[in-house]
């Protein structure tokens, strides 16, 4: 039966076994103005096969039916996706049951008895279903704008590891080079010179050379470390070591005595989450003790960095342009691995990055860094 001829009516399938409720149904459905063509079947095997060649917007099923219920027909219509909306439209439903139903995902029901509120529902399942389908497709482009960025944040870092491992290959290769000929030239020049005056200005530039020199080395240890060579754990308790130096801070390592066999992308992730954890202890703990513990038990690594400084507020860590957590946090995802911030204030704070040693898909574009 259609009603109207107006465009773009509500599409009804109609699930009864009374020709006579149906009637009924059509009629209530008119009196309220509803723009609707509706159609009726009275078998599992009919709704499946109306619903696989035609669309449909709303479903309306009796309770009991010969041989089958509302319910079966509704786990038959998961393979649907997205199923219409699925109103129960029964005389033969207690409330309990029909609570029940919507529990499982129902649309809603109504009474055979009070089919004047039918137009009314099915206008609001259509408005919750609409709103649903919306709600999750802006829940699927949301994640895969994530992924989006997260891809691109993850080639971001790649790129800048790679052009610090070349700017740290150019200083060695061509600055280092000419500063150690310099520096062997003012060394030959001070030999074969008695002038007092000479030699004061030589000794000055010899000086300043050995700054330049000292200044270079840091500048390429501090773009990509020669010591990650030697493995993570050499690597951090170098770390350690320049922290203390440089802060006076007191630090303590803890690893599992062995060095760890890790790929390339894992160990400098553990690094730069080192590296940069001990950058903002130097800045904000105030702190005087630092502790980091590595191990690799039970096919995870694990990097922790404690401090028993003055702590991290949330509202801090919670700040849109705190992107040092927000870079470590994208590092780890990079390499499958996740990372855990904890701080009370006055206590302290401690940064835990774990990372599963099994192989990870894709994982291969930062091994020649």
């Amino acid at each position: 039966m259609t009603q109207e001829n107006s465009p773009d009516p509500i599409r009804i399938l109609h699930l009864e076994d009374s020709l006579l409720d149906h009637d009924l149904v059509s009629r209530a459905l008119a009196n309220a103005s509803l723009n609707f063509s509706i159609y009726r079947v009275d078998t599992l095997e009919a709704l499946l096969e109306h619903l696989g060649s035609f669309a449909v917007d709303v479903i309306l099923a009796d309770y009991r039916l010969p041989g089958f219920t509302a319910i079966d027909a509704w786990v038959a219509l998961q393979t649907f996706s997205p199923s219409p909306p699925f109103i129960l439209l029964s005389g033969a439903i207690g409330e309990s049951a029909a609570v029940e139903a919507i529990k499982l995902g129902i649309s809603d029901y109504v009474l055979k008895d009070n089919l004047g509120k039918l137009a009314h529902v099915i206008r609001r399942s259509l408005e919750v279903h609409q709103a649903r389908i919306a709600r999750e497709q802006a829940t699927v482009e949301l994640a895969a704008s994530e992924q989006r960025l997260a891809e691109f944040a993850n080639h971001l870092q790649l790129t800048i590891e790679q052009e610090r491992a070349a700017i740290a290959r150019e200083i060695h290769d061509d600055i280092g080079g000419s500063l150690a000929a310099a520096n062997l030239d003012l060394a030959w020049v001070n030999r074969h010179t008695t002038d007092a005056a000479a030699l004061e200005h030589l000794n000055a530039a010899s000086e300043m050379l050995q700054h330049a020199i000292g200044a270079s080395q840091r500048i390429m240890m501090n773009l990509r470390p020669a010591i990650l060579d030697q493995g993570l754990s050499a690597s951090v308790q170098w770390l350690i070591s320049r922290f203390e130096k440089r802060t006076g801070i007191k630090a303590r390592f803890h690893s599992t005595g062995t060095e760890l066999d890790v790929s390339k992308p894992v160990q400098l992730t553990a690094y730069r989450t080192a590296q940069e954890a001990l950058t903002n202890i130097s800045k904000y703990a105030r702190c005087d003790l630092v502790t980091i513990d590595l191990t690799d038990t039970e096919g995870m690594l694990t990097l922790e960095v404690t401090d028993n400084g003055q702590g991290i507020s949330a509202e801090d860590m919670s700040k849109s342009a705190s992107f040092g957590l927000k870079g470590l946090r994208e590092r780890a995802k990079a390499v499958g691995g996740w990372l855990d911030v904890s701080s009370r204030a006055g206590i302290g704070t401690s940064i835990i990055l774990s990372i599963p040693l099994s192989p990870i898909t894709g994982q291969t574009t930062q091994e020649e860094l």
